[in-house]
């Protein structure tokens, strides 16, 4: 108890803000980055590219350093493993980002997809059902997709700053 105490006045008395040190089950980057690595452990085998992939995606599109990402990633693989289904990542999703903010979520589930340099029948069965439970119509989705495949799923695809959150930015 008296080292949380101590933790928290030092944190009051540093000259800027703490580092962010854990993402909590409502924040839709630990829902988001969860979503994809279900989508790069799909096929049984999460290799080099994939794990480059996703610590790119995570510190573009989040805005974050490489070490509080790692961190990201760590938290959303546990989160990941203890899940029994996608529903309870998609709906942190659908209440947190609009419509924009889910089309990128779905973007981002292709390009991880084909990360690895294609895709395989259980990933793009993932995104399809994220998809259908984010409500991005099938077009979108199919066009998404033909976008991340043009790409690769290369790292220099991926677009800096934040998602579009419902209300209010990240």
């Amino acid at each position: 108890m008296f080292d949380a105490l101590k933790n928290f006045l030092a944190e009051i008395g540093s000259a800027g803000p703490a580092p962010e040190r854990s993402f909590d089950e409502a924040d839709y980057r630990l829902a988001a980055a969860a979503l994809l690595i279900h989508v790069a452990n799909a096929d049984g085998h999460v290799d080099e590219a994939e794990r480059v992939r996703l610590q790119a995606i995570v510190e573009a599109r989040f805005a974050l350093d490489p070490e509080t990402a790692r961190r990201l990633i760590a938290a959303a693989e546990e989160s990941e493993r203890e899940a029994v289904d996608l529903y309870h990542f998609t709906a942190t999703l659908k209440r947190t980002l609009d419509e924009a903010g889910r089309r990128q979520v779905v973007e981002l589930l292709w390009d991880m997809a084909y990360a690895d340099g294609e895709v395989h029948e259980l990933e793009e069965n993932i995104v399809w059902r994220v998809a259908e439970l984010l409500g991005v119509p099938s077009r979108e989705r199919m066009q998404l997709k033909h976008r991340a495949e043009a790409t690769g799923g290369e790292v220099e695809a991926v677009q800096p700053g934040p998602w579009s959150a419902a209300g209010s930015t990240p």
